[in-house]
């Protein structure tokens, strides 16, 4: 794998030919045969990392810079280069079908449900975490081993131009579209913008692929992509539906599939009714590869929520509702619709919604009169942008300037029996305060 890059191998010539147990791009990951992959960023360099990964027993370096003589490291010009190089290597090697995953929000639970049921007939092989973009991508193709059946992966995009790289590295056979909603408005300006942008995926299928698209999302629903288009949704106007939706014990999601003359009722350990259009992208992709009522319906019995998204939380003090991986004006109008479903006072936390770009104030604003809108009775926010939230929530809003005043107020402000949704984009970082609520006696 390594060879194909075209650089220098400084170390013992055997270790060439050995598969790493991972790949890693951040140093805290590396461990006993680690592949570790020094980038250099805006704020850091891994290169300064190096001997931390060896001393936590990784077997390689991919980087720029040379080292100690015999020290196992693959040293190229341009490490970015040399990902994309060993990347497309690595899918040229594979011949079986690839399922991308995109659109503005949902794409890693889609990414995680489709896999989830293709795993109950196919050994599935999906995109690791949140490995979506330009580097993300490249190293899910390099840490890809030849004996599965299907892949299923995430293709994300922020910038014009980004689509068309991804597409053409990874050749998905099959695309799902989860909807086009106000994401990355910064580079994107619009939704149409976005729409433009993501589309450019078929750029990268054959012309027999089909896109599975959300038939109740306004664009997708009218888009021509030159393929079977496979819509899904709960308009009469999709061909995969979901009937009878209702929440079940444990906030799991209840529902029916209807397609094409076949009906049939699926349990999945999700919360939020918002996860349906995942549900019904799943079962679309299932029905397409052949598989059973029964065997897409357990599929899903073994779907489980990836990091800090959407995990139900119930403490003996209060219900915590944990979704602060990410957050733009649709995925935060849909965690609160979701929470309120549930009993008690209704408490949001919440951060910036990043790359909003000049329209920030204007849908930060949305957003609190939203949740007020929807009952929420207490916005305790954090966050230059944020703050336009509880500006907006009047008297149900609190905004703290400083982070850690916020942490310090959190047990004063949170009552037993409380609804807590804790969401912000993943910059802002607010796992700290979903470990405070969680630890609430």
């Amino acid at each position: 794998m390594l060879r194909v890059s075209g650089g220098v191998w400084q170390g013992d010539p055997a270790l060439l030919d050995a598969r790493p147990t991972n790949i890693v791009t951040d140093s805290r990951d590396a461990g006993e045969g680690s592949l570790f992959i020094a980038l250099r960023g805006e704020h850091t360099d891994g290169h300064r990392y190096i001997p931390d990964v060896f001393r936590q027993g990784a077997l390689a370096v991919l980087c720029a810079e040379e080292g100690a003589p015999g020290e196992p490291r693959l040293v190229v010009p341009d490490v970015m280069t040399a990902i994309r190089q060993i990347g497309a290597y690595s899918r040229d090697r594979l011949s079986i079908p690839f399922v991308g995953i995109t659109g503005s929000v949902g794409k890693t639970t889609a990414k995680e449900m489709v896999a989830s049921v293709l795993s109950a007939r196919f050994s599935t092989y999906k995109t690791p975490g949140s490995l979506n973009g330009q580097i993300g991508l490249p190293v899910t193709l390099m840490a890809m081993a030849e004996d599965y059946e299907i892949a299923v992966v995430e293709m994300g995009v922020s910038m014009f131009g980004e689509m068309e790289r991804l597409t053409k590295l990874v050749r998905p056979d099959h695309a799902v579209f989860t909807n086009i909603a106000d994401a990355h408005l910064e580079y994107f300006h619009d939704r149409p913008g976005i729409f433009s942008e993501k589309s450019r995926i078929t750029l990268g299928m054959p012309e027999n692929g089909v896109v599975f698209a959300n038939g109740d999302d306004e664009l997708l629903s009218r888009a021509d992509f030159g393929r079977r288009t496979v819509l899904f949704g709960l308009g009469e106007n999709c061909q995969v539906r979901a009937l009878n939706i209702a929440r079940g014990e444990n906030a799991e999601l209840k529902c029916r599939i209807a397609a094409d003359g076949r009906a049939f009722d699926v349990r999945v350990p999700a919360y939020g009714t918002y996860m349906i259009y995942s549900v019904l992208a799943a079962a679309a992709v299932g029905m397409e590869f052949g598989m059973t009522d029964a065997e897409i319906a357990d599929g899903f019995l073994q779907y489980h929520t990836v990091g800090h998204r959407s995990r139900v939380i119930k403490t003996p003090y209060c219900t915590l509702i944990d979704d602060c991986y990410n957050a733009n004006p649709t995925s935060n109008r849909a965690a609160i619709d979701s929470m309120v479903e549930f009993e008690g006072r209704k408490v949001c936390i919440l951060g910036d919604m990043r790359e909003m770009g000049e329209q920030s104030p204007k849908v930060h604003r949305e957003i609190g009169e939203y949740a007020v809108s929807r009952g929420v009775e207490l916005i305790l926010t954090h966050g230059s942008d944020a703050a336009y939230i509880a500006q907006a929530a009047g008297d149900k809003g609190i905004h703290f300037e400083d982070r850690q005043a916020l942490r310090d107020a959190i047990p004063s402000l949170i009552h037993p029996g409380d609804v807590v949704l804790v969401k912000a984009s993943h910059g802002p970082n607010f796992v700290d305060m979903v470990k405070i609520v969680e630890e609430l006696r």
